[in-house]
C-alpha cells in the first residue's frame, strides 16, 4: 500500500505574472522550490513538484546538460518531479489546436519538446511519476461556436496526433478541463473531445477542483449547467456526482484547489476558474469531500500523486509561509481520506 505523493505546482510563480500593467513579476523556480521546501505539517513535507516547461523557469530548448542541472536543483531541495506542462499556447512554443495547419504544427512541436524534456528527467532519475498536461490553446469559445462540430473535430484530430507522439515516448497526456479553452469549456464538450480522441491509454483528463467546479455552474456553456447560482447542498452533490461520474474514468491527473465561484485571470488565462487559498472564507468547495469523487479508484488509472494548483495568487500570498502550510494541511487531509492506493 503506497500513499499518494503530495506535490506542489511551480507555475503559480509564473501564470498571470509579467511586466505588463497591473502584473506582478514572476517568482523564480528556485524561490518557488524554497517556499515549498519550507512547508511542514506534523513532520510531513511535500514529496515533489509539478513543473511548467517554459521561461523564465525553463527554456524548452535547453540542452540535456542544462536540463540535468535543473533536475539536480529540484532533487537537491528534496523533491521528485511529477507532471509536466507542455508549452502549447501562442506566445510560448505552441499555438491553437483548433487553428491552421501551421498553428497545429506548432502545438505538436510543443508536445514533442515536452516529451524530450520528460525523457531527460526520467533517465536522470528525477522524474518518478506524472503526465504531460495540455489544453486546446484556443482561448475563448466565440470562434469555436461558429462551427462547433468542425472545430471540435479539429481539436480531436490535433489531440490524436499529440497522443501518438506521447505514446511513442512512453508518456501520457492529460487535457486540463478549464472553461477558458475552446472545446474544453464545459464538462459535456470536454467529454466529446476525450471520446473523440478515444485513446485513453495515451490521452486522459486532468481534473482541477477550481476549474471543474465552474463546469457545474455552466460558465461559458449555460446549456450544460448542472446547478444554478444559489443552489442548495441537496442540489449540489448529485450534480457534482453526475459530472465526476462522466469525467472520472478519463481522469489521470488531479489538482487540489479551492474556488469561490468567480472567474478570474490575467493575460491569456483570463476568465478562468479563480483559484483561492485553501482556507478562503468564500471558498465554495469542501475540498476533502469533492476530492473523493475524483480519486475513487485512482490507482486503477495510474494516479500516484496529487498536486496543489493555486494560480494568480498575489506575490505577497505566495511569499507567505502560512499559505503553503495551510495548503499542505489540505493536501494531507485529502490523502488521508482518499489517498491510500
Amino acid at each position: 500500500m503506497s500513499a499518494l505523493k503530495l506535490h506542489n505546482a511551480m507555475w503559480p510563480g509564473l501564470v498571470g505574472k509579467g511586466d505588463e500593467e497591473g502584473q506582478e513579476p514572476p517568482i523564480s523556480l528556485e524561490r518557488m522550490l524554497d517556499l515549498t521546501a519550507a512547508a511542514e505539517v506534523d513532520g510531513q513535507k511535500y514529496d515533489g513538484i509539478d513543473y511548467f516547461l517554459f521561461l523564465p523557469h525553463t527554456n524548452p530548448e535547453a540542452s540535456d546538460d542544462e536540463l540535468k542541472e535543473i533536475a539536480d536543483l529540484i532533487q537537491g531541495k528534496g523533491f521528485d518531479i511529477g507532471s509536466l506542462v507542455a508549452p502549447v499556447w501562442p506566445g510560448t512554443v505552441g499555438d491553437s489546436a483548433m487553428g491552421t495547419e501551421e498553428q497545429r504544427g506548432k502545438f505538436l512541436e510543443a508536445v514533442k519538446m515536452a516529451c524530450r524534456i520528460a525523457k531527460v528527467f526520467n533517465e536522470h532519475g528525477a522524474r518518478k511519476r506524472g503526465v504531460i498536461r495540455i489544453d486546446s490553446a484556443e482561448f475563448g469559445v466565440e470562434k469555436w461556436r461558429e462551427d462547433t462540430a468542425a472545430n471540435t473535430g479539429t481539436i480531436v484530430s490535433t489531440f490524436k496526433e499529440a497522443a501518438k507522439i506521447a505514446a511513442d515516448h512512453g508518456e501520457r497526456l492529460a487535457a486540463e478541463g478549464e472553461i477558458c479553452w475552446a472545446g474544453m469549456h464545459s464538462w459535456k464538450d470536454m467529454l466529446d473531445v476525450l471520446e473523440g480522441v478515444g485513446m485513453p491509454e495515451a490521452l486522459g483528463f486532468q481534473a482541477d477542483l477550481a476549474h471543474t467546479y465552474l463546469y457545474t455552474l455552466g460558465y461559458n456553456a449555460p446549456e450544460h449547467a448542472l446547478v444554478q447560482e444559489g443552489y442548495s447542498e441537496e442540489e449540489f452533490w448529485p450534480a457534482y456526482e453526475k459530472m465526476t461520474d462522466a469525467l472520472r474514468p478519463w481522469t489521470i491527473d488531479f489538482h487540489v484547489a479551492q474556488n469561490d465561484g468567480e472567474v478570474h485571470g490575467a493575460g491569456s488565462h483570463d476568465k478562468t476558474g479563480k483559484h483561492c487559498p485553501a482556507d478562503d472564507p468564500n471558498g465554495k468547495l469542501d475540498i476533502t469531500r469533492c476530492a473523493g469523487y475524483w480519486l475513487k479508484d485512482a490507482a486503477d488509472r495510474g494516479i500516484e500523486h496529487i498536486c496543489w494548483d493555486g494560480c494568480m495568487f498575489p506575490n505577497a500570498t505566495l511569499e507567505n509561509p502560512d499559505t503553503w502550510n495551510t495548503i499542505l494541511k489540505a493536501m494531507i487531509d485529502v490523502r488521508d481520506a482518499h489517498g491510500q492506493n
